[in-house]
């Protein structure tokens, strides 16, 4: 099969990992013949906070960080979306302005897939409406465990369980350091907190033989440590 053939949404393995799984074979080729592939260079904005989307995003290739704009003028990033996700489904569906931002943290492969491509199935697929209908609601419970944790645990709490997540999640580089490489000032907007605290902190952990820098990459060197301050202990 050519690279091309690959690239269609009914031949895609990426739709597999979110709730396009759930279109029929049909929706999925006029999906095909109407999407648009884009690459976004690292750093490049996807969408922006406050702007009407015409259509969804589905990352074949990348990370992107999503945040929000608090009222002090403070990024907070809410989620950092990788290899099958769809972006501004939220606000597709609710025909409102996105809430969030969307920037790429290295350089991305995403598709394109006008509204109506989205709507269409919505009002005629039963299985595919429920998908998203769940794939919301996680979303919904993951937001909630983002309040709870500012609200209850302290910034050394936070900053061990995002390391921790950022491990399980994106893995590790040859040499054992995060290959998810955030900034300083990311890591302070994803933990919720200012970077000077946020540099303290990590210096602290550093300190304490607990995580290893060089530059801005980290690795870590005692997981059950983390894992330790994570819960309180």
């Amino acid at each position: 099969m050519s690279d091309h053939e690959h690239s269609r949404c009914e031949n895609c393995i990426i739709r597999q990992m979110n709730s396009f799984k759930a279109l029929k074979k049909e929706e999925l080729k006029q999906m095909a013949d109407n999407k648009k592939t884009k690459t976004i260079k690292k750093g490049d904005i996807i969408f922006k906070e406050g702007e009407r989307l015409g259509g969804v995003f589905c990352v074949r290739n990348g990370i992107s960080k999503l945040s929000k704009m608090s009222d002090n003028g403070r990024d907070q990033i809410v989620k950092i979306a990788t290899k099958g996700e769809v972006l501004g489904h939220r606000s597709v569906i609710s025909s409102e302005a996105t809430n969030l931002s969307a920037v790429a943290l290295e350089d991305m492969e995403v598709c394109f897939i006008p509204k109506s491509h989205i709507e269409e199935p919505l009002q005629t697929n039963p299985v595919f409406t429920n998908a998203v209908l769940k794939h919301m609601a996680q979303e919904l419970k993951f937001a909630d465990d983002i309040i709870v944790n500012m609200a209850q645990k302290t910034v050394r709490q936070r900053l061990a369980e995002i390391l921790l997540y950022l491990e399980e999640n994106f893995g590790t580089d040859k040499e054992g350091y995060l290959y998810l490489q955030l900034s300083r000032a990311d890591i302070a907007d994803v933990v919720g907190t200012a970077t000077e605290l946020l540099i303290r902190t990590l210096t602290k952990l550093k300190k304490e033989g607990l995580v290893l820098t060089a530059g801005k990459r980290i690795q870590i060197l005692d997981k059950k440590a983390l894992l330790h301050i994570v819960e309180g202990l």
